[in-house]
C-alpha cells in the first residue's frame, strides 16, 4: 500500500454488519449445512448485492412470494421481519418456517401490535414500499398509518388526538426521523413516544461516525446497495455533515476515478449488512491511487450479539414432511391431527 503526502482516509468505526444481520446471514448458512439446499429465502436476507449472490451458490433460492416455494420445502423470512398473513401463507403452503427477522424489528412489531390491543392510532415513520414498513404495518393495519416524511404530516388524521403514538421504521436516519416527530408533535401535541428507541443502535452508530468524519472529508464513500435503506441514509448523513461529494458503490470498481479530483481526505464507511470484504477492496483501491494512510474514526463501541433462531434447533424437513403427509390424509378423506 503507498501514500502519497497529504492525502489521506477517514474509516469509520463501526460500520459493516450489525448484529441483526450478522444473525439472519449466519442463520441462512447454518440452515444449508443442516438440512441441505434448497432452502428458501422471502425476499433478499439483507439488501445487499454481494450477500445474497454469495448465499445463492451455496444453495439458497430468493423469492419474492411465499407461494412461489414448493410445499414441503423449508422458507425463511428476512431480517426486516413480515407481516402475520405471510406467516398463515407458510402454513397453508405447508412450508416448514425459520424466522430470521431482526429481534429490533421484532420489538417494534410488538410494539405496534400493544398499542393497537389498546386503541391507539399508530403513526408509522418510514419510507412506503421498504419490507419493514410492510412487516410492521401488517401487524394491526387498521390502526397504523404511514408517515414517509414531515410533507405528510399535514394530511394525517386521528380519531382522538389524547391517543396517538409514532413508531419508525429502524433504518432511518436520526436527524430525518425527529424532524418527522417534531412536525407530528406540532400537529398533534399529546403524541406519544414509543418506550425506547426505535431506530436501531447500529443505524445510530454509523450515523455518528459518519457525522464526525464527515466534516473532514471531501468525499465520503458509502459501501452498500441502493435497496439499502440504512446505506442510502448514510450519504445523505455525510453531505449534511459537511462533505463535498458522497457516493454509494457496491463494489470498489464502481469508483469513478474522477472523484478524486481536488481530494485530500477521503472517508470509507459501509451501511449494516456490507461484509468487511467489500470496505477491505476498496481501502486497496484507494490505496493503488494514493491514499494509504488509514486513520480510524471510532464514534462507539459494539458488543451486541444475537441467538440464532429457534427453529434452527429442529428438524425441520421432517416437519415440512409431515406438514405434506397431514395435507394428503386429509385429502384422502381422513381427518388431520392437531
Amino acid at each position: 500500500m503507498t501514500a502519497s503526502p497529504g492525502r489521506r482516509v477517514l474509516l469509520a468505526a463501526p460500520r459493516g454488519y450489525c448484529a441483526g444481520v450478522d444473525r439472519a446471514v449466519i442463520a441462512v448458512e447454518k440452515a444449508l449445512e443442516q438440512y441441505g439446499a434448497p432452502v428458501y429465502v422471502r425476499h433478499e436476507i439483507v439488501h445487499n448485492k454481494y450477500v445474497v449472490q454469495t448465499l445463492e451458490k451455496k444453495g439458497a433460492i430468493f423469492v419474492e412470494q411465499t407461494e412461489e416455494v414448493p410445499p414441503g420445502n423449508i422458507v425463511m423470512f428476512s431480517a426486516h421481519g413480515v407481516a402475520p398473513t405471510v406467516h398463515e401463507e407458510a402454513r397453508r403452503g405447508q412450508l416448514a418456517t425459520i424466522d430470521a427477522t431482526c429481534p429490533l424489528v421484532t420489538k417494534v412489531h410488538k410494539e405496534a401490535v400493544r398499542f393497537a390491543g389498546e386503541d391507539y392510532d399508530i403513526l408509522l415513520i418510514g419510507h412506503e414500499g421498504h419490507e419493514e414498513v410492510i412487516g410492521t404495518s401488517g401487524e394491526a393495519p387498521d390502526h397504523i398509518q404511514l408517515v414517509d416524511g414531515p410533507e405528510d404530516v399535514a394530511k394525517i388524521e386521528v380519531r382522538d388526538e389524547s391517543k396517538v403514538v409514532w413508531l419508525s421504521q429502524t433504518t432511518l436516519s436520526v436527524d430525518e426521523t425527529m424532524e418527522t416527530v417534531d412536525a407530528l408533535k406540532d400537529k398533534f401535541p399529546q403524541l406519544i413516544s414509543p418506550p425506547s428507541d426505535d431506530i436501531c443502535y447500529a443505524t445510530q452508530n454509523r450515523q455518528l461516525a459518519v457525522k464526525q468524519m464527515g466534516a473532514e472529508s471531501e468525499l465520503v464513500i458509502v459501501v452498500g446497495s441502493r435497496n439499502s435503506s440504512n446505506s442510502k441514509r448514510l450519504v445523505e448523513v455525510a453531505k449534511l455533515a459537511g462533505s463535498r461529494e458522497a457516493y454509494l458503490v457496491d463494489f470498489a470498481s464502481e469508483i469513478d476515478e474522477a472523484w478524486l479530483e481536488g481530494v485530500t481526505t477521503v472517508g470509507v464507511t459501509s451501511g449494516a449488512s456490507v461484509p468487511e470484504v467489500l470496505v477491505e477492496e476498496v481501502l486497496e483501491w484507494l490505496a493503488e491511487r494514493g491514499y494509504g494512510d488509514v486513520e480510524l474514526v471510532r464514534a462507539a463501541e459494539e458488543s451486541i450479539t444475537f441467538s440464532l433462531p429457534k427453529e434452527l434447533r429442529r428438524d425441520l424437513r421432517e416437519e415440512a414432511a409431515a406438514l405434506i403427509a397431514e395435507r394428503t390424509g386429509a385429502n384422502a378423506g381422513g381427518t388431520s391431527a392437531e
